[in-house]
């Protein structure tokens, strides 16, 4: 009878309790009788053969997770630094200190193509004129972007920097976001809340496409929108003086009913007082098509005008301002109660959109400051 080793007894012994195998298989394959096989696993029952097997498989779990961890730490540096590898050597080191206490330096060097001596070694170096400048202006774009609410691109960060007494020009400010991270906040698609099926009267579209208006209170623009919480729905009216695109006249409610353009037309004319023959433009919806909101305008002397059938472009300039709201406030967390938001969306108004945000039709200032420059 072939005499068995006591590692290949308990070798065999392991492959039968942890294979998956039958154990007539693995008495066949390793060419032991199968009572045999049993009288082994009989012998070392009390002994942990699974142990050794199962600590190897903790190992390689944990280094599976690390290595999984480490390939998610270097894509998130790429895809925060892959401008900066077009950068000189200094730049990338910039962004290897920006970073320095969320990735370790080697980590970043690695990916930015750089030693971690180089960058130790421009650390102590003293720092040259135009890269105190940089830093300098890079505080600057750092607090505009939030005065900003996230919202201001390249160009119109230049005009902010400039008139904070800055001497910089568009390609160091794209620079400088760029490498930092610092983007505009980008848009979703629009919901279309327009309810043209109706049988009421249509106005003519007077306004025809040209939203240009030489003087404030000669055209007026008004559309509504909604906006989800957790309560529901919160509808927004607004009212445009198309002059400055200043936002003259707002109400908010839980309905879509005609009271709530009422609201914001009462608004909006007790506010600016317009002279009689003031365009006011909107779309087809049932609320500006009411009879109610109809004799709101005459008693204005207000001259009524309407885009045409399931055209958006052609109250674009209120569209814009939606588009700029629920970028720029709405979308950036979910809102609980329609209180909340209304607030919020009263400070956006008064506080931001027409007091300090700067629009590119106006020049790059915003709706007060165009309202005061021309008056």
């Amino acid at each position: 009878m072939k005499k068995h080793t006591e590692a290949f007894k308990q070798e065999a012994v392991r492959i039968a309790l942890t294979s998956g195998l039958s154990r007539r298989r693995v008495s066949a394959d390793l060419g032991v009788g199968l009572s045999t096989l049993g009288k082994w696993m009989s012998q070392y029952r009390s002994s942990d053969l699974t142990a050794a097997p199962q600590a190897d498989l903790a190992r390689e779990n944990e280094r599976l997770r690390r290595e999984n961890r480490i390939l998610k730490e270097e894509r998130e540096i790429l895809r925060k630094g892959h401008a900066v590898l077009r950068e000189p050597t200094p730049m990338r080191f910039a962004f290897v200190h920006s970073w320095r206490h969320v990735w370790p330096v080697e980590m970043l060097c690695r990916m930015l193509l750089v030693s971690p001596r180089g960058y130790r070694s421009w650390r102590t170096r003293p720092m040259s004129e135009r890269s105190r400048v940089d830093m300098k202006v890079l505080a600057h774009i750092k607090d505009q972007y939030k005065l900003s609410l996230g919202s201001y691109g390249r160009p119109r960060m230049t005009l902010e920097l400039k008139e904070a007494g800055l001497d910089v020009g568009e390609r160091r400010v794209g620079r400088l976001m760029r490498i930092n991270g610092i983007r505009p906040v980008r848009t979703r698609r629009h919901k279309v809340t327009t309810n043209s099926n109706h049988s009421l009267g249509i106005a003519p579209n007077l306004l025809d496409g040209n939203f240009a208006a030489d003087m404030p209170n000669r055209k007026w623009a008004g559309d509504i929108s909604c906006i989800s919480t957790a309560e529901g729905w919160l509808y927004l009216a607004v009212i445009l003086d198309l002059h400055s695109r200043r936002v003259i006249g707002w109400a908010v409610s839980d309905r879509m009913k005609k009271d709530l353009a009422i609201r914001a037309l009462d608004m909006a004319v007790n506010l600016r007082q317009p002279a009689e023959g003031c365009i006011f433009h909107s779309d087809r919806g049932s609320q500006y098509c009411s009879h109610d909101y109809q004799k709101k305008l005459q008693a204005y002397g207000l001259r009524p005008s309407m885009s045409g059938k399931g055209n958006c472009y052609d109250n674009a300039s209120v569209e814009m301002f939606f588009k700029s709201l629920k970028a720029e406030l709405i979308w950036r967390k979910k809102w609980q109660t329609r209180r909340e938001t209304g607030t919020a969306i009263f400070q956006y108004i008064n506080g931001f959109y027409n007091s300090r945000r700067r629009h590119s039709y106006l020049g790059g200032i915003s709706p007060l400051a165009f309202e005061a420059k021309v008056a």
